[in-house]
Formats: C-alpha cells, structure tokens, sequence
C-alpha cells in the first residue's frame, strides 16, 4: 500500500465502461495513466467472438505495458435477457427457469458453464448472481432474473451460482442489495423508493444477501433504491446509513461493497456524474462503476482526489478500500496475460443440455 500513488488509489476504486468496437488513443491514455482498477463490457463493443477476445487482449496488453495492476475484467452475464456474450454462444435460459424444475444441479451446472466460459475468455468478475425476490411479472426489470419468489428459493439457488462462479476462476457480484423485488420501479429510469420499513426488509428481501454474507459473498453491489425508513435523503447505492450501518455493522460484511452504474437515469439524472461518485466515495463504497464518457471520469478521479488532499475523505478510509480490492485481486490471481478464448463447440454443448433439462 506505501508503494501505491494517490492516482493508483483512487484508479482502483473505478470500473469504466470501454466506448466502441477498437481501442482508441482515448482508451489507451485512461488505462495507462489514470490507473483505474478494472472495466465494464458490453455487446456493443464487439460483433463476433473474436473481436471480444481481440478487445480483451489489448485492454490487458496496454495496462500490462504500463506496469499498472492487473485489472477487473467485468461483464454482466446473467443468461436469459441479460446475456452480453457473442452470437456464435448459446445463451443458457433466466434464472427464473433454471429453478422451474427445482433441481439444483442444473443450477450448478448453469454456474460451473458460465464460469468456464467467462474465465476462459478473458473475464475475472461477473454481475451476477441476482438475490432479489421475484413478486412481479416476468417482463419486470428484475422478473424472471430471480432465483425464486421467496427468500428461501432465492437464497438456495442464487448462493449455488455465486460458489460456482468462485470456484471456477469468476468473483461473483450479489446484486442489488437490499433487493430490487421490493418495488416495481425500474431504476434504469426512475427512482424507486421502497417504503417498507427495515424490519420488513430484514425479514424477507435482505434474507439471501445475509445468507450470501454467511456463505463468504466477497462482492456485493447495492441497488440505486430509496430506502426511505432508514435514510430518506439518499439512495442506497450513496447512503452511508445503509453501506455502514446495515452492510459493514449490522451484518459484519467485511467484502468490497460497489454500487451499480452511475450511468443509471435514477442517479445521472438526479446527481450528474461527479456528485454522485463523491458522495459514493463518501458513503463508504470501495468501487464505483460509472459508465461515463473518459473526460468525464478523468474529472471524477481529481475531484476525489482532491477531497482526499484537502482531507475531506480520510486517506485511512481509502487505504482500507483499496486493500480489500488488492486482497480480492490477489486471490483470484487476476492478471494481465492474455485469453486463450473457450472451445465455443464445447460450452455450446453444454450449454443445449442445461437448457434441455428446463
């Protein structure tokens, strides 16, 4: 930690989205000088297989070249609608029908598949599993993303996929805390607010992520929800009430805690960028991910950067979060090397079967 600069502090707090199909100069200037901890990929940066390992490669060449640490290499690859792999793999069914025939081996199988292709392709990290409780229609912004309508079902299920993405190479990331079912407000566009008091919370929707914390959750990201019995001021993605008081005390969580995008109407709309990364660097999250055009997180890494100078955030605050972060790299041993790529044959194999036995 003593070796590490303010910029290489602050840098691994960020994960970034990647703008385009080619690494531009642009792409190249913010891996290599403003040090930041890993990246976001999406369908839109890449039409075939190829393109993606190409892509992948070259964002860990570049960082590789630059002496930086090693980077998140991140992708939200639930299966079912949220599926950001190429065309040429199969996509294994949602998670709401992974659990229809209620056999967990088939749930396991789903996560040991993804992981291999995920690990073998060049990714580290996956937004996924989602812990949420399904209590409305499919079609909802969570819907069939859920494991299960009921605490039980959720927990049972999701926590199986979270083991199984650890165990092959891939740091899950339990999502959105403290649950996303409880409202039917899609935070993509609005802000939900739940209105349930805490208690309720606790005794149903914070359920599989209390499980999750029990069973070694190493990353969890909170939700872009107003919560408004315990802090009705912020979401809780930006509240420190909820990040402190029921994440690191209540539940003793002790693993990175990140927020979901800031590039999510709920808070860009409300916030703009910048605020809103301050104020999650104030409330207590370790990474933030923002989805935001380089100038803009560029002007986000100096904002911090000179809170931390003028002693508005503590130095020891940011020194514990990018030790977390350092810790998890390190375990995973995330590195720079280059992908192989999966055998696509095999994975699609395996794929068609999981998807045969729903």
């Amino acid at each position: 930690m003593e070796k590490l600069t303010l910029r290489e502090k602050v840098g691994q707090m960020l994960i970034i989205k990647i703008f385009g199909k080619e690494i531009s100069d642009k792409t190249k200037k913010i891996i290599r000088d403003y040090k930041i901890g890993g990246v976001i990929l999406y369908r839109k940066n890449y039409d075939t297989y190829d393109e993606m390992l190409k892509i992948i490669n070259e964002i860990k060449k570049i960082n590789r070249e630059n002496g930086n640490i090693p980077l998140f290499i991140s992708i939200d690859q639930e299966g079912g609608r949220v599926n950001r792999m190429p065309y040429e793999l199969k996509n294994i069914k949602s998670a709401g029908k992974l659990v229809g025939k209620k056999d967990v081996e088939v749930v396991k199988e789903a996560g040991r598949t993804t992981a291999k292709m995920l690990k073998e392709s060049g990714f580290n990290m996956n937004y996924s599993p989602v812990l949420d409780i399904q209590r409305f229609e499919n079609g909802h912004a969570i819907g069939d993303r859920c494991y299960g309508r009921t605490a039980e079902e959720v927990s049972k299920n999701g926590i199986e996929i979270m083991k199984e993405l650890s165990k092959g190479g891939i740091i899950p990331v339990v999502k959105h805390f403290p649950g996303h079912g409880a409202t039917n407000k899609d935070s993509h566009f609005f802000l939900p607010v739940i209105n349930k008091n805490i208690k309720e919370l606790e005794n149903e929707d914070i359920i599989p992520f209390k499980k999750a914390i029990g069973q070694n959750a190493e990353v969890i990201m909170v939700g872009h929800l107003m919560i408004k019995d315990v802090d009705s001021k912020n979401p809780a993605s930006l509240s420190k009430k909820i990040i402190n008081d029921y994440l690191r005390n209540n539940y003793q969580y002790k693993g990175i805690i990140m927020t979901d995008d800031l590039k999510m109407r709920a808070i860009s709309l409300k916030y703009g960028y910048v605020r809103a990364a301050l104020k999650a660097c104030k409330a207590g999250d370790d990474i933030i991910m923002i989805g935001a055009s380089y100038n803009t997180i560029i002007r986000v890494i100096k904002k911090i950067e000179k809170n931390i100078e003028s002693r508005k955030i503590d130095i020891n605050d940011i020194n514990k979060r990018v030790e977390r972060i350092m810790k998890l790299k390190e375990k995973y041993k995330i590195s720079d090397e280059p992908a192989k790529g999966c055998n696509i044959e095999e994975i699609n194999k395996r794929i068609e079967q999981i998807n045969l036995n729903l």
